[in-house]
């Protein structure tokens, strides 16, 4: 018999806050690119294109942490019309000594922190710092995590322009929330903290002329089910910084392909980018080789690979997902949960 700790979404969203968050995220990405880290292959389940898939993302982290596991995460893109939440995501720890399960956690809330992290982190280290305008591709669950942490993570951004492109009303709707939706989910959990108040007082302006918002733009995240180019290559400016979320299953792709051969190109997993991610694409294509990508996201934080190399460079961030993620944030959340006293313990 082992005795494990169920943590609910509830308890999660208490418990969790973008900066440790970010700081969780940066912390996997060194040790993967310190060899502290293995990755498994992705298990992927498409039941309907561009409306409903799953995967399983899993992994052992090595060093101090000492756990492996998994997470099940699934998107069903018509559950917000039924009342459900459009990602559901349930994440499994295991001790890297014993094998006994630590931990079963709800994972939609920590997969919405962990991934608008990721992409935050992507921005941090390769956008232009003078950077002002920021475009989201996309409306829906994880455009207000993308956003939420790419403003915390820059200083200078004085516009978010949202583009759906399903529905320019629910970029309006978006907009129309967002405010008071970042200081009831993410300032509630910084208190006192008027820098990022600040920051998150911003315009946010629903665009449906995504050609014209897309030449305004410093910086770009796409986070949408699309399987075809929505931003094309002549629109980008000079200096401008793309942040690809929606790419994690073969054939998925956000950007013109194109833009890859004249960019500089980094990825969370190199293998997992070119087999799922949006550099899939170009690389199928020839338009760019597996060579051409510069590097892994960990190397340019641990200082091992120079990021941006100039203002007019345009720059590529290709975050296809990775289970270490998920397992160092868990156990980030699993330690806070027993200091706090929180969660449910069984005995399986």
């Amino acid at each position: 018999m082992s005795k494990i700790i169920i943590l609910n979404e509830e308890t999660i969203k208490k418990l969790l806050d973008i900066k440790s968050v970010i700081k969780v995220v940066e912390q996997a990405y060194i040790l993967k690119n310190s060899n502290q880290a293995d990755l498994f292959p992705i298990i992927t389940h498409i039941f309907e294109p561009g409306k409903a898939d799953m995967d399983i993302k899993s992994g052992h982290l090595k060093g101090d942490a000492n756990i492996f596991g998994l997470k099940l995460v699934s998107w069903f893109g018509e559950n917000s019309k039924k009342g459900f939440p459009e990602v559901i995501g349930t994440i499994m720890v295991f001790d890297g000594k014993t094998g006994i399960p630590l931990g079963i956690l709800s994972g939609e809330h920590m997969t919405g922190m962990r991934t608008g992290s990721a992409g935050a982190i992507g921005v941090k280290y390769l956008a232009r710092k003078d950077s002002e305008n920021f475009l989201m591709v996309g409306a829906g669950h994880q455009a207000f995590f993308q956003i939420a942490a790419t403003l915390t993570v820059l200083n200078q951004i004085k516009k978010v322009m949202v583009y759906d492109p399903i529905d320019y009303k629910l970029a309006v709707d978006f907009c129309h929330k967002i405010k008071a939706k970042l200081n009831e989910e993410i300032l509630s959990k910084c208190k006192d903290d008027e820098i990022l108040a600040k920051k998150y007082d911003i315009d946010f302006v629903a665009t449906d002329d995504i050609e014209k918002s897309t030449g305004e733009a410093d910086i770009i995240t796409t986070a949408t089910p699309s399987y075809k180019p929505l931003i094309k290559k002549g629109w980008v400016k000079k200096g401008t910084h793309l942040t690809c979320i929606g790419a994690d299953m073969e054939g998925k792709q956000e950007i013109d392909e194109n833009i890859f051969s004249k960019a500089r190109i980094f990825v969370d997993d190199l293998e997992q980018a070119i087999h799922v991610g949006e550099t899939e694409i170009p690389v199928k294509k020839g338009i760019i080789k597996k060579e051409d990508v510069a590097g892994e996201i960990g190397e340019i934080i641990m200082g091992t690979k120079p990021g941006r190399l100039s203002d007019d460079e345009i720059t590529i961030f290709d975050s296809t997902g990775i289970a270490h993620q998920d397992l160092l944030t868990a156990a980030h959340v699993l330690k806070l949960a027993q200091e706090k006293g929180l969660g449910t313990i069984v005995e399986l």
